[in-house]
């Protein structure tokens, strides 16, 4: 009897231990439970954090590149947010409709507005409300089509507090290049790094005015700029750069030959025909602009010895195009680059007026020399 009740005993012992045993386990896993609920709850909250304050701020503060935004007369405030959206002016619709309803803001004006990514939230609701863009730039910068980027330096130092010397410094800055590189792969390539090429960027910094709100804009923030719209050009030319089988690279070299050589804006897709009929049999595009490139210098007249100079970018003696751009090209060279007028021309010349004359033969092209030049 005695031993039976101390068998009990031991079996309540037992149970009563595996019950604090099986408490202690369950508190363990709530506890872990808890903490990897906390945690995550954390990691939404913060990243919710991140996510709204990213949507708060411009889609890219370097951006220059006009949008049109098309308002319709009885938009609501939720089509208006997915429009701009839509055009890439905000980052999210919903946050911009939060914030609106935040500010207490209402009565946007339907309309045609010309808007651009590195606008605030505040200055697209003002210019909704005012029926008008609201931003003013501190200042403008404008880049003519044509030029090296030794003189874009000197439209640097003559327009900001940035000096020729360091603009030239950024714009050769091996981490910097690579940096564009990193961050425009699409557009700027290993290309710009083979040993001949005089600068890596030529040919890069696209020809525009651009706008700047910041009233002193860092160097490498002007810079970037200009590339970014080089980006944002080349976007549009993907589909005929495949069809060409050309690199945005091989692009910007043929379109700056044909900014520095064509003297009427109608001429460069004939121009553009001569260059490559003359690439497609191996035959020296022989063009003075590279020969001035490779001197390093500005001539009015190319002289004989001028064209034996020892470079790369001499296309009287090499082959095929100059290792790169030998200027900032336009939009009227780039798409003459890519659609040029089907011709058999090999030779043309320009005359005392400016005006170009084509050849198909050698022997015409002396016929036009003596009856345009002399």
């Amino acid at each position: 009897m005695e031993k039976e009740k101390d068998k009990l005993q031991q079996e309540m012992f037992e149970k009563i231990k595996q019950r604090k045993q099986e408490g202690r386990t369950v508190r363990k896993i709530v506890g872990i439970t808890s903490l990897v609920i906390i945690l995550f709850i954390g990691i939404v909250t913060l990243s919710g954090y991140f996510y709204i304050k990213s949507a708060l701020e411009p889609v890219n503060p370097n951006a220059t590149t006009e949008i049109e935004v098309e308002i319709p007369m009885g938009s609501n405030l939720s089509s208006i947010a997915n429009t701009l959206q839509e055009k890439g002016i905000i980052k999210d619709a919903r946050i911009f409709k939060y914030y609106t309803k935040f500010k207490n803001e209402s009565q946007f004006q339907a309309g045609n507005y010309t808007m651009n990514q590195s606008m605030t939230l505040d200055e697209i609701i003002e210019s909704l409300k005012t029926g008008k863009v609201y931003r003013e730039p501190l200042f403008t910068l404008t880049i003519p089509e044509g030029l090296t980027l030794e003189q874009i330096a000197n439209i640097i130092e003559k327009n900001t507090d940035y000096t020729a010397d360091e603009f030239l410094s950024k714009v050769t800055d091996e981490k910097f290049i690579q940096n564009m590189i990193g961050t425009y792969p699409e557009t700027i390539t290993e290309e710009v790094l083979e040993g001949n090429i005089r600068y890596a960027l030529e040919g890069y910094l696209y020809p525009a005015t651009y706008s700047f709100y910041e009233e002193k804009p860092s160097l490498e923030g002007i810079v970037t700029t200009m590339i970014s719209q080089t980006e944002e050009v080349m976007k549009g030319y993907s589909a005929l750069l495949q069809e060409r089988q050309l690199t945005v690279h091989e692009l910007l070299t043929f379109a700056s030959l044909l900014e520095e050589e064509a003297t009427a804006q109608t001429d460069r897709e004939t121009i553009a025909s001569v260059f490559y009929n003359r690439l497609n049999i191996d035959m020296p595009l022989q063009t003075d602009p590279t020969v001035l490139y490779a001197l390093g210098s500005h001539k009015d007249q190319v002289l004989y010895e001028d064209l034996e100079v020892d470079s790369p970018y001499n296309t009287y003696v090499i082959y095929g195009l100059p290792p790169g751009p030998i200027a900032n090209a336009g939009k009227t060279s780039i798409e003459a680059a890519l659609n040029p007028t089907d011709t058999e021309y090999l030779y043309f010349l320009a005359d005392k007026e400016g005006i170009n004359h084509f050849a198909k033969t050698y022997e015409e092209h002396l016929q036009n020399i003596e009856t345009y030049l002399r």
